[in-house]
């Protein structure tokens, strides 16, 4: 198990120096290591030392945490299960634990529900962005004083500062986004009904 691990780091060593598009010699001056102690920790020819991942996990923007993660998850498909609310049905696509605390959530708005929620409240406002594409329908999104209509397979991102809103349009049928939420979207828009 312990070489599974340590192969495991010298890989993400070595690509996260790849994917930056760096050389031995450019990552070696930033961790202030020897290019050649760093070609033997990549290579496996040397064993790899906590004082030398601390630095490493730094020059790669990473954490330690996620350079000597084990990479053992249970189960890396997402089941999601489908919320329902009057109109609106939600899966969430991430996990609790998400990446960078985005939440990644489907959300199908029936197409008769938008007479009514035009009347049923005001817009939302809340600190952050929201990003969401629509896969099937179109989208009457509120920003302010101001309506877009959202094709299919064109996205909308905007600064939630902005009273929003997002309905379906009646004369497209049903409407299906992907939406990307920052925490404070996720709170105000999944946890709150909206």
């Amino acid at each position: 198990m312990e070489q599974d691990i340590d192969a495991i780091i010298r890989q993400r060593i070595r690509g996260l120096r790849l994917a930056k598009g760096w050389s031995l010699d450019a990552l070696a001056a930033r961790c202030f290591m020897s290019p050649s102690t760093l070609s033997r920790i990549e290579t496996g020819h040397r064993r790899i030392a906590l004082d030398q991942l601390v630095p490493l996990a730094r020059a790669l923007d990473t954490t330690l945490d996620d350079l000597v993660d084990s990479g053992a998850e249970d189960d890396v498909v997402i089941r999601p299960l489908a919320e329902h609310r009057p109109g609106v049905t939600t899966w969430l696509l991430s996990r609790e634990r998400a990446v960078a605390g985005v939440t990644v959530a489907k959300t199908r708005l029936s197409a008769d529900r938008h007479a009514h929620h035009r009347t049923e409240g005001e817009p939302r406002v809340h600190p952050g962005r929201e990003w969401f594409t629509v896969l099937s329908g179109r989208a009457h999104l509120e920003l302010g004083d101001r309506t877009f209509l959202v094709h299919p397979g064109e996205a909308a991102e905007f600064n939630t500062m902005t009273p929003h809103r997002i309905t379906a349009d009646a004369t497209a049928g049903d409407l299906e986004i992907l939406s990307i939420f920052d925490r404070d979207g996720e709170r105000t828009h999944l946890r709150t009904g909206d």
